[in-house]
Parts: C-alpha cells; structure tokens; sequence
C-alpha cells in the first residue's frame, strides 16, 4: 500500500551527541537513517519498528528503517534526522539562500519490497 505524507527533517541531539563520536559512528548512521511515523499511520501500512519503507518523491527515492514516533507527530507527518537520505528528498531550488527547502517534503512511502510504483 502507497501512501502520501508530509516529511519534516530536522535536528535531534541524539544526533547532536552522536556526532561528536563521528559521522561514521552507528549511532550516528543510525539516527539519519530511521523515518518516524505516526503509530496510527505505522498500523494503517501494518508496519513494525525495525521494518524497512520507502520513501521518493520527484527528487529521489530512499529506503529506510521505521519506527513509531510519539503520538505528538501527528498523522500524515514523518520526521527524519537531516542527512544524506533526507537530503536525497530535497528540491535543489535554494531561493538565493544558499540552503535548499527542507520542511514540508511531499513523498510517498510504502513498505520496502511492495514496489506499488508512482502513484
């Protein structure tokens, strides 16, 4: 089942303390690699914390590791860590700024293996 959702990257001082062991540390590569999703939404794809998904949109396509968010994120929201898979996910459009938009990704996901293709 392919769904649609809203991607917010951003910042975790998990990853904050991570780096300071190095980018190439497991917690490090951990954080940037796990998507939350809301625990209705991880019911509603019948996904498991540790399942792999994939996420992609028109500027790329990624598989990560999931895992149930709080009840604080709410339904059709995913966070992810800022990195390299994240970044995958962005528009190159920086509007003179230098930084590309980051929040509110459009993407779709589904559960890794599924290939429900582009909607």
């Amino acid at each position: 089942m392919t769904e649609t959702f809203i991607l917010i990257p951003g910042r975790t001082s998990r990853q904050g303390t991570a780096l300071s062991k190095g980018k190439d540390s497991d917690d490090y590569v951990e954080e940037i690699n796990t998507l939350l999703v809301n625990p209705d939404d991880m019911l509603k794809l019948n996904l498991e914390d540790g399942d792999r998904v994939r996420m992609w949109n028109g500027h790329g396509d990624v598989e990560v590791a999931c895992k149930s968010g709080k009840k604080e994120l709410p339904p059709g929201l995913l966070f992810i860590v800022y990195g390299d898979k994240s970044s995958q996910l962005m528009d190159g459009e920086t509007h003179g700024s230098g930084m590309p938009d980051s929040k509110g990704i459009d993407v779709f996901l589904e559960k890794a293996g599924e290939s429900g293709g582009t909607p």
